[in-house]
């Protein structure tokens, strides 16, 4: 530590510089063998129990080590494409529990659930083994519903926003959260293409300089695009505040949108709050592009890029709703896929009316920048291979039961002759380039460990205060 309120990033970048090699996520099974391997050898320094159990039945399994004065709360899994997190809870742990430094001079309690969501981690399984294939990851991609995520299933009561349809999984968040009180939570999340950004729950001393200061030293950028909601807060660039539900409900209120459409359950920041809780979410991509963190200006309004891509996503939403809705009549199976698209795809066409409603308030005079245009451009082929490919899987799940009649199979082919187009445009952007795995742990891990150093910093500060 620093005697500045500033956080010594020098063990922290030591100890995250050597972290394996590895080019693969863990299967659900594998993750949790390596963890009881951990609770076996490590003399009673870990312990394992049970926080709760998933829709299908799935044990949720929370280990703890350390024992000192603060407790940090880490859960892996929350949604489940994100798997970046796998690692960082099974690393953080097995460094805990071997007493390394920085770890062990940070006096916490480690309490770390490897996932939070085990049926859903299950289907994503199938990109795994090949993180580094965008277009495979996009065809075996699965996300819940917005009210079917643990992390944003958790109580909701603002105005018109009513949410109590608590599930298993976030019941087991909430009695973690609840059972530990604790200092740090880290929600381990990941994007997708990019550069890094964070969200922080305060202003923890030295925090927003080391966060700032991290993706730099592994080699990736800033995200300095479009934040993922035009409301949030920034304490810097590409580190943004934690606001509750209500944030959104008023922005989408106030360009005369209705927030049902986007306002489910609050998050798990939004709920430890209660305890003061110093929440972080370190969102990590598996692909980085020097675009992403290009703050320049191109020669098209920013206006103009708004509008534009704001109608190339009610374009692809309203592709996405007419194959569906004709799918609908034979679609028997309530599978996962066909909830969740159920689910996003009048999303997806709210997320473009609304942009197009803040196109008049933008200035007019004002120049999109390369990282603006880059953001707001791949998120339409993010959406594409993602809520593409989940439409696939739910058809899909009906020809291979064998309850698809005829017009089911052909509109199943429709839909592949769609997708593959689709894929092949979002092929066709040049400059993604994969990250190795550990790069992408090493930021998660140093975000965390900063984290929980800016917890004891904001302690000696208060103590000194008195």
């Amino acid at each position: 530590m620093t005697d500045d309120h500033g956080i010594d990033l020098g063990p922290i970048l030591r100890f995250t510089g050597g972290l394996p090699q590895v080019d693969k996520f863990l299967p659900i099974d594998d993750l949790i063998a390596r963890f009881d391997a951990l609770v076996g050898s490590s003399d009673g320094k870990v312990t394992k129990s049970r926080a709760g159990t998933s829709r299908r039945g799935e044990p949720i399994y929370a280990y703890t080590v350390g024992d000192g004065p603060r407790t940090a709360l880490v859960v892996g899994g929350v949604h489940p494409n994100e798997p970046i997190g796998s690692w960082t809870a099974l690393w953080l742990a097995e460094a805990a529990a071997a007493d390394q430094d920085p770890i062990a001079a940070l006096g916490f309690r480690w309490c770390v659930v490897p996932t939070i969501d085990p049926d859903g981690a299950r289907l994503n399984e199938g990109w795994f083994a090949d993180p580094a294939d965008r277009i495979g990851y996009g065809r075996a991609f699965y996300r819940p519903a917005p009210d079917s995520q643990a992390e944003w299933a958790f109580p909701t009561n603002y105005k018109n926003a009513y949410f109590d349809k608590v599930l298993p999984e976030t019941l087991a968040f909430m009695r973690l959260i609840d059972d530990l009180r604790p200092d740090l939570l880290v929600s381990l999340h990941n994007g997708e293409l990019g550069g890094v950004y964070y969200y922080i729950s305060r202003d923890a001393p030295g925090l927003v300089d080391a966060l700032s200061a991290l993706p730099g030293h592994f080699g990736l950028p800033l995200d300095l695009g479009e934040p993922e909601s035009p409301y949030l807060r920034t304490y810097a660039p590409a580190i943004y505040r934690m606001d509750p539900v209500s944030a959104a409900y008023d922005y989408f209120e106030s360009l005369g949108v209705d927030p049902s459409g986007f306002i489910s359950g609050s998050s798990s920041s939004h709920y430890a709050a209660r305890y003061q809780t110093l929440c972080l979410v370190a969102e990590l991509p598996y692909w980085k592009h020097h675009d992403a963190g290009d703050p320049s200006l191109t020669t098209e309004p920013y206006r103009a890029m708004l509008r534009r891509t704001a109608g190339d996503m009610i374009t692809m939403a309203d592709s996405l709703s007419d194959y569906l809705q004709r799918a609908q009549p034979w679609l028997i199976l309530k599978t996962p896929f066909r909830e969740a698209t159920e689910a996003f795809v009048p999303m997806l066409r709210a997320i473009g009316e609304a942009d197009l409603k803040r196109v008049d308030d933008e200035p007019v005079d004002r120049m999109a920048t390369v990282a603006e245009t880059f953001g707001c451009e791949d998120l339409l082929h993010c959406f594409r291979l993602r809520y593409g490919g989940m439409l696939l899987r739910a058809i899909e799940a009906e020809t291979v039961a064998g309850t698809a009649p005829a017009e089911l199979r052909r509109l199943r082919d429709q839909v592949a002759e769609m997708y593959t187009q689709w894929q092949r445009e979002a092929a066709g952007r040049t400059g993604a380039e994969p990250i190795p795995i550990p790069r992408l742990v090493g930021v998660q891990l140093a975000a965390t460990l900063s984290a929980a150093a800016a917890v004891v910093l904001e302690s000696h500060v208060e103590r000194s205060a008195l």
